[in-house]
């Protein structure tokens, strides 16, 4: 699934919490799940780190600049 938004990635890694509870996925289904959801975790982690940045840029200078791309 190639989902480009934080928002849709958080969504994503939810489905993929429950499915990996719930006890009917096999087990090589949860590793293939478990692979994913951390590929996911380290995307939206880049992305708060960038968020973080820019912030403490706009914070600093008072540039709205930073915030257009």
């Amino acid at each position: 699934m190639a989902t480009k938004t934080f928002e849709g990635k958080i969504k994503r890694l939810e489905e993929i919490v429950s499915k990996i509870e719930s006890t009917e996925v096999e087990l090589e289904d949860s590793i293939k799940l478990f692979e994913e959801g951390m590929s996911l975790s380290k995307d939206c982690q880049s992305l708060l780190d960038g968020a973080e940045q820019k912030i403490k840029k706009l914070m600093s200078d008072g540039s709205v600049e930073d915030f257009k791309g």
